[in-house]
């Protein structure tokens, strides 16, 4: 079956949909050219907003338009468990394969090849996800490493917690926070614009898609492991969320969580 959508097909939609249904049910063509053009016989997004019937609550608010937005969606409380979801709220995420393991293990019948797959996915202003899982074929553990790091997606505190740092949108952290994954420990602290990510290369990859462009860093434990490098960066992003601010201090460090760029 042709994941084209038929143009004699009558949709029924409703008058404001979400972006992500709004671009799937009006495609635009693809670039001849570029990184960003889709290969043949990847998996397209768009394609299975075109095709999906949702299969829980939150789903349907969001096909019927109750919701067109994922800071609406995180507002009902209700878990995201189907991937469209976030496709329909946010559309366009960018996705990166953190890392990719292969282990080996030999029994009775042979020997067993799985992969270990970590992916990470944002869109570089607000909101980022990762995620980890285990198959036994790269391309089919990839797709389903990034389709989990999208249900895990969180808004991400950002601010300006530097006292080199000006006024205006937050490029850095509002204060330090610190995360771990197994004996991996990663304190951020906030930076001035301009400084970059003083981060090691895996940490750089979550805040990148964060939208987080300036971080100092101190790390401590088995930093060479870069799953939990990348877990505890991404912890330490969770933590500011479960910080108690007063409004005084929400304005004085300029913070935002989520999207500021519309």
């Amino acid at each position: 079956m042709s994941d084209e959508q038929n143009p004699d097909e009558v949709v029924d939609l409703p008058e404001e949909i979400a972006p992500g249904l709004r671009l799937a049910h009006n495609p635009q063509p693809e670039p001849a050219e570029g990184a960003h053009r889709r290969r043949r016989g990847q998996h397209d997004p768009m394609a299975a907003l075109r095709q999906w019937t949702p299969r829980t609550r939150l789903g349907r608010m969001v096909r019927s338009g109750q919701i067109l937005s994922i800071e609406q969606a995180f507002e009902t409380g209700l878990p995201i468990r189907e991937v469209e979801i976030v496709d329909a709220l946010l559309p366009g995420l960018e996705d990166e394969v953190v890392n990719v393991n292969m282990i080996q293990r030999m029994t009775d019948s042979g020997r067993r090849v799985r992969f270990n797959v970590m992916a990470a996915v944002g869109n570089e202003d607000g909101y980022v996800g990762l995620a980890i899982c285990k198959g036994k074929e790269v391309a089919g553990t990839i797709r389903k490493a990034i389709d989990t790091a999208k249900l895990s997606v969180i808004p991400v505190m950002r601010g300006n917690g530097s006292w080199e740092s000006g006024g205006g949108a937050g490029t850095s952290i509002p204060f330090k926070v610190k995360g771990r994954a197994a004996s991996t420990r990663v304190t951020l602290m906030p930076a001035p614009a301009g400084k970059g990510l003083v981060i090691g290369e895996k940490g750089r990859i979550v805040l990148r898609l964060a939208g987080i462009t300036d971080i100092y860093s101190r790390t401590d434990g088995q930093t060479r492991t870069t799953i939990n490098f990348a877990k505890a960066t991404f912890n330490a992003l969770k933590m500011l969320n479960k910080s108690k601010v007063s409004e005084e201090q929400k304005k004085r460090l300029y913070m935002t969580s989520g999207r500021i760029h519309s």
